[in-house]
């Protein structure tokens, strides 16, 4: 049985946010092929410095925590015009499945309702199918889907009205 918290992260928690995000995305980037060369910035290659980037941007982090030990993790960025970006969702593999992503995610809604925000976006992996059909049955839409020239996928948007 799982006995999670989900806390707000500090700069303390700068290396054990960095490290999930790496290890959550590992299995996406082998799937996908994806690597620093091809693609540096994808969240398999998480560093620190990236945490520390989204801290000063005003990101906020969210730690999900079971008996203790950080095994899940989610962010917020609130942008203009009632506006937040969902970002940064990683749960350890060793932990999915068992709905601790979904109780990030509404916890991220929930407090984006209490902030005002109107609409909450994602960008994913267009092709990732699972995680986008993971993402439909929390409510969200696919509203487009876009090709970047830096990047070896198509970036599928996502977004959900509060």
């Amino acid at each position: 049985m799982h006995i999670c918290v989900i806390q707000k992260a500090g700069v303390n928690d700068i290396q054990a946010l960095s490290n999930l995000i790496r290890l959550s995305n590992q299995d996406v980037a082998q799937a996908f092929h994806l690597t620093k060369q091809n693609c540096p910035k994808h969240p398999s290659n998480c560093r620190d410095e990236w945490v520390e980037s989204d801290f000063a941007r005003g990101v906020t982090y969210y730690l999900l925590s079971d008996k203790g030990i950080p095994v899940g993790c989610a962010a917020l960025e609130k942008a203009d015009s009632g506006i937040g970006y969902l970002e940064r969702v990683a749960v350890l593999p060793q932990f999915r499945h068992h709905g601790l992503g979904a109780k990030l995610v509404h916890h991220i809604l929930d407090i984006a309702k209490k902030m005002n925000l109107k609409t909450i976006s994602i960008g994913i992996i267009a092709e990732q199918q699972v995680l986008r059909e993971w993402y439909e049955t929390l409510g969200f839409v696919l509203v487009d889907t876009k090709k970047f020239a830096h990047l070896p996928f198509q970036v599928g948007f996502m977004k959900i009205d509060l």
